[in-house]
This record gives structure tokens, sequence and C-alpha cells, in this order.
């Protein structure tokens, strides 16, 4: 069985592969907790807590160490700015560890890792933070939540400084995970009892009938209830789109960027078994998340393609009932589950996905019937990617708005996200 410190060890890798080489947070964090799936619950909760509390804490933690280190973080060795930070981390936030034990794993680590020559260094700066305890935070927002300061300005811009405060509070406030019951093959009072005879602690969802909130859990897929498709993994905010897509019996769906495949699979168990839901997405290797979930949860009226959004497919003109166009995105509606996104993103990053956004509805909003429906969504809280791009399908396109909605983190229940339904013209 693996001692505490390589799980310490785990979490360093986990850090170095999102930080240094770019990995996706929650990919890269799933991917570990299936290879160590060994571990016992007590210590998976610690490294999950762990590699998440560091990274979603990483300015804040970066401008501590910056008080007391001679070599400021962005100078350091990837390694030993990696090892500073998850012990930082552990020194303010996680009080069941003593200092001292922070310390000496943190000056193993480094040995472990080829530093020897910098464990004094290491060693050093851990003491002296620990020394310094408790410590005022600056007034700095963008220190204060971890938040890049150009994201602190847009959304004090965009909704006011009261709004913006609650934003920001929310990327901590601890959330249960979100399920959308498969009502095709067992009701929701049926897989809460299922779920609770797991040995999962589950809680009704307010306002959305086929959601639960369950916590309590240590490994999800290896849950019977997983496996057998009787569930999908799913934000409440996120259920909305194929619920105000609204299928009718016999309708034929293009989700153009669908993978893993939610709401592809939702729009399909709306359909009843009828119509024919068709997934797309860019590369083989999100088609091939589709079809796990589609094999894990076989529905009968779903079917993949690889195909790139951005280029007209003229087979599909005048064919669709309902067009889903849940597009790439800039994320900062969901910063409370993708603690990374925000130190990915940038003002000209962003404007880029304005630009992708709308290459993507020209080349495929002629597949909508005239009289169908074109159901634009993002999980973002971004005017221009939300707001901005539905007037501008508006001025280009012949559609009208039928319905629109958007869920602020921390001011809703849910995480951020925007809906637009349009129909087409007939």
């Amino acid at each position: 069985m693996a001692e505490q410190e390589n799980v310490r060890l785990l979490a360093l890798e986990y850090l170095l592969e999102v930080t240094e080489r770019g990995a996706m947070a929650h990919t890269a964090l799933r991917g570990m907790l299936e290879r160590y799936q060994y571990l016992e619950k007590r210590q998976r909760a610690f490294l999950t807590r762990l590699c998440e509390g560091t990274l979603e804490r990483l300015i804040e933690l970066d401008w501590i160490i910056d008080q007391v280190a001679k070599v400021p973080v962005k100078k350091q060795k990837p390694v030993i700015r990696g090892i500073l930070r998850l012990s930082v981390y552990q020194l303010k936030y996680m009080d069941q560890v003593p200092d001292a034990a922070v310390c000496s794993e943190a000056v193993r680590l480094a040995r472990i890792k080829g530093f020897s020559g910098l464990t004094g260094f290491v060693n050093g700066v851990l003491r002296g933070i620990a020394r310094r305890r408790p410590e005022a935070m600056p007034d700095d927002l963008s220190v204060r939540y971890s938040t890049p300061q150009w994201i602190v300005e847009q959304w004090t811009q965009e909704y006011g400084a009261e709004r913006a405060l609650r934003m920001l509070e929310d990327q901590y406030r601890k959330k249960p995970t979100t399920i959308r019951v498969n009502l095709s093959k067992i009701t929701r009072e049926k897989l809460k009892r299922r779920l609770e005879e797991e040995g999962v602690t589950v809680c009704e969802v307010e306002g959305m009938a086929p959601a639960l909130a369950i916590s309590g859990y240590d490994y999800l897929r290896a849950l019977p209830s997983f496996r057998e498709g009787l569930f999908q993994v799913q934000d409440v905010s996120s259920m909305q789109a194929a619920l105000l897509a609204a299928p009718h019996p016999g309708d034929y769906c293009i989700d153009l960027c669908a993978a893993p495949g939610g709401k592809s699979l939702h729009l399909a168990e709306l359909l009843g078994g009828t119509g024919m839901v068709e997934a797309r997405d860019l590369t083989e290797e999100k088609v091939e998340l589709i079809r796990e979930n589609i094999r894990r949860v076989q529905p009968g009226n779903i079917h993949t393609v690889c195909q790139d959004a951005t280029l007209p497919d003229e087979a599909s003109f005048g064919k669709a009932d309902i067009v889903l166009a849940d597009l790439p995105c800039s994320g900062l509606g969901v910063l409370n589950k993708k603690h990374d996104l925000k130190y990915r993103m940038s003002p000209a990053q962003q404007q880029d996905l304005v630009q992708l956004q709308r290459k993507i509805l020209d080349a495929s909003w002629q597949y909508v019937k005239p009289g169908g429906t074109l159901l634009y969504s993002t999980c973002t809280v971004h005017y221009d990617e939300n707001e901005g791009n539905v007037e501008w399908i508006l001025e280009h396109y012949p559609f009208v708005l039928e319905e629109q909605k958007k869920t602020l983190p921390g001011i809703d229940l849910w995480d951020g996200f925007f809906i637009a339904k349009l129909k087409r013209k007939a």
C-alpha cells in the first residue's frame, strides 16, 4: 500500500502535468485516480484535495512564497516550484497535517526528484512561511481569490462589484456532484434507493426533476449503477440545454461539438427511442469519449460522426429539426469544477473564441430546417461569447429569438451557463 509521501509524489506529478505540460486538470486527475484505484479511500481523498486545492489557489500560494523566498516563484525550477506550492497549500489549508511533516516531506520529495542541493532552500522557505502565520492577505482580489486580474476586471465591468465578488467566492464553495437520471431505464426514486444501497449520499435537486446530487462516494466509475448506464454526470445548468430544445418524437438532431456526449444522450432520451441524434466532434479521440458513454447507456437512437464543425456539411443543409451548438468557450462559468481554465485563458484568446464560435455558426446554421430550432449554448459568463453572439446571429441569419437563459456562479444555484433558443424563419 502506498505511503502518504508517495501520495504527495503523485500530487507533484499531477501538478507538473497540468502547470508545466499543459494537461487538462480534470482529465489528468481522473486518469490518475483510475490508475491508482488500489489506494485507500483516505489516501484518495487526501490526494484529490491536495491536487484540486493547490491548483485552485495557485496565485495566492505564489504570493505567499514570494514573501519569503529569495528566488521568485517564476524563476524557480518547475519541480521546486511544484513542491513549494503543494506544501504551502498544506500549511495554510490542511490543518490536520503538522507543519513539521509538511516540511520534512517536501525535503524528501526534493531528494526523490534529484534536487538534494536545493533541500535547504525548500526547508528554509517552508519554515519561514510556517513561522509567519497567520498573515493578513492583501486586499487585491486577484490574489485573495487566485483569479487573474483581467477576469476580476471583466466580471466587475459586466456584472458590478458585488456580483463579481460573489462569483469569485463561488470557486471555493463545496458543491455535490450532480447527475442526470436515465429515465429511460430507471425512475429517480429507484435510482436514489439504488445509490444509497451502494453507500452513496443522495439528495434531490430542487426544481430539476431528472437530477440528483450525490456525495460520499469513493470512485464513481466503480459504482454498478454508473456502469449500467443508469445515470450521467452532468451539471444542472447543462441539463437545461436539451430540456429547452424540447425535441418532438421523430426529430432529427445534430449536436455539433458533442463530446463527451451528455447533452446528446439527454436529447436521445427525451426522444423516447424515436428519431435520431447525430453526435459530432472534431477528433477521433473526442468521438471515442462519446462512444464510451453510448456503450454504457446503450440508447438506440444516436450515432457518432467525426467532423470539423467549422467546415460546412452541405449534405446536412435543411435536414435537422434541432441543431445543438454547445460551442468551445472560455469556460469561466465552471471554474468551481475546472480550476485550471482561469490560468489558461486570456482576453485575446477569449476574442479568438468568439470568432471560432461565429465560424462554426456560419458553417452550420443552414442545417436547421425552416421552422426548426438552433440552440446556442456555452458554459461561460462572458457577454461577447453569449448575448453578443446571439445578436450577431439575429443580424446575419434568418432566425428569431424564442427564449434565452443565463445562470451566474454564486448568484444562481448552479454553474455559469448560457442558452439561447432560436427558431429559423419559415
